[in-house]
């Protein structure tokens, strides 16, 4: 680009980057909006967009005498609007300080020091909340990287997530997600510094988007049809007219195979009956139906067991009405009983839910101490003899399969991480960067093609990844990544804990365990067969898969489904995947990790199992040990400290605990077997705090009051971890 010097093509950053052969010239679109020396004195089809090429040259020409305030390199062709202020800068280094530009108007830009914030009261609500773009966790913080909407008190957002919404939706369509206010909302946006292109939605622009709601459902699925033409034979007004399911509009019926006299009668399919039935709200349903309607409630022995299809969310579906069930009690419920288990819900009064919750979280506690323990213990086989991994964080699975196939790897080695991509300039960092790169291995790994599932997860079948040998690789990994100071994966199913320890001839998976919706479905359909007839229509319905599996039987009554879905699931989740399952067991066996499950399963199960538990102002504190010169200075300091911590914990700052954490550490959380060496506090009589990380020790000020230890706590670290990620 001839205005900012930069070869990214990054059009949701930059704006398109646009190369001009004839006149030699290359520009990011953002870049020649937010120059200050331009303007478009041409038509739209003149120059570009209306930028005269001679304007173009004669602002590059201005801008090469002025230096970026941010790189310090010539070029800088964007300067601030406030008064007085004389800072320029390019606009890739601009959005890398937390500038705003306001694309609207006069296209103007405000620097880091004078840009405009939102506005934040007392009563604003602290904490967090999800972004209903991404629906990830926003903190409720007056920075650069968060947004509130003005038009809604608890509407909070990702700058990313709007940035990419409003690049999709358009002017047209980008409003807030929540109560769907266009003007006041795209006010706000526009002067917090989000573009909203003038263009119609991605959505509407795409050719035959909305084909397939066009399309009406015509099939016959009573048992038996009556038409000689075939079941997808309609022809309107007329006996052989197809009615479909007046809840689902999924399923059909000839009006005669329903024996339905006329159009206006309402037909509804087996499955919406079912379900309506089990819910007790099917007689309160038909009442509100046509009077005529009643007439077909003789056609039941006509209609065809429904195939499997998606399930719905509906209060009187199976699987909810399972769990009202009365049956389902709270007998022998310990804190720590099948704590890696999800599958059974209950009401309980708020006093017993969250009494159940603090003494489960106590018992993850002290099992995760017992963890730390032994993974000490195994780390006794590491050799200071170091190996050297170089990671492309944006091909993290490659690299790190590369590193770990290398001819001189070895788990009892000491690792050390370089980073290198085309971004980002090659850098070592022993702890920082070993610690980043397990983080992002594990959640990787957690969404891979080897894992199935949506929170506890089994392993999936992939030919492919067996024939590679990448099940061994990946427990492999987990289980260097525990020894070596990496996070607790958190996202195993039990069923693929219990596999792992006690084998899978000792393990019986559940309805949950299945991942594939269609298989669950029929399995369901199966499972809840209320006749003998349903039961062999539905087992006619899906022979073909029963006899792959290897459980297609003859049933004489009833109660055989009950063996039939026990056998279909042991197959499912784990015949099926025996081969996966084995690799991945040889994988965890390196450095010992998985004799160690074994050994202590129900330690193992609380960091493979779940996800850590959540950084707090206690658990900082009893991570750090503290030394001071003096007493007194000591007591002093600590209040300091622990009130920070409060304040950060209540959203009263504008760091993180994690970046407490990375600024003394490298890492943003706690690894399973702990720091080494173990974090400590030393308080000094120095200018600002120091985080060593060779060290893990955290050097802090001794003020004379709360405000100013906190100011320079804020700054320093803020400061910091901006700069690491520049």
């Amino acid at each position: 680009c001839v205005l900012c010097g930069r070869t990214d093509n990054c059009p949701e950053k930059y704006g398109e980057k646009r190369t001009y052969v004839e006149y030699n010239l290359t520009v990011h679109y953002y870049c020649l909006l937010m120059s200050s020396g331009i303007w478009q004195r041409g038509e739209e089809d003149e120059g570009v967009d209306g930028f005269l090429i001679t304007d173009i040259r004669k602002e590059v020409n201005r801008a090469s005498k002025l230096t970026c305030n941010i790189c310090k390199k010539k070029g800088a062709s964007i300067g601030c609007v406030a008064p007085k202020c004389k800072r320029s800068y390019h606009f890739p280094c601009g959005l890398q300080r937390e500038c705003i530009f306001q694309f609207m108007e006069d296209f103007r830009s405000y620097c880091w020091e004078h840009k405009p914030v939102q506005q934040f009261t007392d009563k604003e609500p602290r904490g967090s909340s999800q972004c209903t773009i991404c629906l990830d966790l926003v903190d409720h913080l007056p920075v650069y990287s968060v947004l509130k909407s003005p038009c809604c008190k608890n509407a909070w957002f990702h700058r990313e997530c709007l940035q990419y919404q409003a690049l999709s939706a358009g002017i047209f369509f980008f409003r807030c997600t929540v109560c769907n206010n266009k003007d006041k909302f795209q006010e706000e946006m526009l002067r917090m510094g989000i573009h909203i292109p003038e263009k119609d939605a991605s959505w509407e622009l795409e050719e035959n988007a909305y084909q397939d709601l066009l399309h009406c459902y015509q099939h016959c699925d009573v048992k038996r049809c009556l038409c000689k033409k075939g079941r997808d034979y309609n022809e309107p007004d007329s006996k052989w007219e197809i009615k479909r399911c007046q809840y689902c509009g999924s399923r059909g019926t000839h009006l005669a195979c329903s024996s339905m006299k006329s159009w206006e009668q309402n037909w509804d399919c087996m499955e919406c009956r079912s379900i309506f039935a089990k819910s007790g709200k099917y007689r309160k349903r038909k009442r509100c139906s046509l009077a005529t309607s009643e007439k077909t409630n003789g056609t039941n022995s006509l209609l065809e067991e429904p195939s499997p299809k998606s399930p719905r969310q509906s209060s009187g579906s199976p699987r909810n009405f399972l769990l009202q069930s009365p049956k389902i009690t709270c007998q022998n419920l310990s804190p720590c009983s099948h704590l890696a288990s999800n599958r059974v819900t209950m009401s309980l009064s708020p006093v017993v839910s969250n009494r159940i919750w603090s003494l489960t979280q106590k018992c993850l506690r002290e099992q995760r101490r017992e963890v730390h323990n032994i993974l000490k213990e195994l780390k006794v086989q590491v050799k200071t003899k170091p190996t050297r991994l170089n990671i492309n964080a944006e091909n993290i699975w490659s690299s790190a399969l590369k590193g770990f196939r290398q001819r001189n790897f070895s788990p009892t080695n000491t690792i050390e991480v370089s980073f290198s991509n085309c971004k980002i300039k090659s850098k070592t960092n022993t702890s920082g960067s070993k610690h980043h790169f397990f983080q992002l291995l594990m959640h990787h790994l957690q969404n891979s093609s080897l894992f199935e599932g949506s929170s506890g997860k089994n392993l999936s079948l992939d030919f492919q990844a067996v024939k590679e040998n990448l099940y061994f690789e990946a427990g492999k990994m987990i289980a260097v990544s525990l020894v070596h100071g990496g996070p607790s994966p958190g996202f195993f199913s039990k069923v693929l804990f219990d596999c792992l320890v006690y084998g899978p001839e000792n393990v019986k998976p559940a309805l949950e365990d299945v991942a594939d919706v269609d298989i669950a479905q029929t399995i369901k359909t199966i499972k809840y067969a209320n006749s003998l007839s349903s039961l062999q229509s539905a087992l006619q319905d899906c022979g073909e898969f029963l006899a792959a599996a290897g459980c297609l039987r003859p049933v004489t009554a009833l109660c055989d489904k009950n063996m039939l879905v026990n056998d279909i699931l042991i197959y499912h989740v784990i015949k099926r995947t025996i081969l996966p399952l084995e690799s991945f067991r040889q994988g965890l066996k390196t450095l010992g990790v998985l004799e160690k499950m074994q050994m202590h399963p129900d330690a193992f199960s609380s960091i493979l199992c779940h996800n850590p538990e959540r950084l707090s102002a206690e658990i900082i504190c009893d991570l750090f040990t503290i030394h001071s010169s003096s007493d007194v200075n000591k007591v002093k300091g600590v209040d300091f400290w622990m009130g920070y911590l409060q304040d950060v914990e209540s959203g009263e700052s504008v760091v993180t605990l994690e970046d407490i954490l990375l600024f003394v550490t490298g890492s943003c959380y706690i690894p399973s077997i702990g720091f080494d060496p173990e974090p400590t506090i030393k308080f000094l009589h120095m200018k600002y705090p120091i985080g060593n990380r060779l060290l893990n020790r955290l050097e802090l000020p001794i003020t004379k009051t709360y405000q100013q230890f906190k100011n320079k706590m804020e700054l320093t670290i803020r400061n910091t971890l901006r700069v690491e990620r520049e």
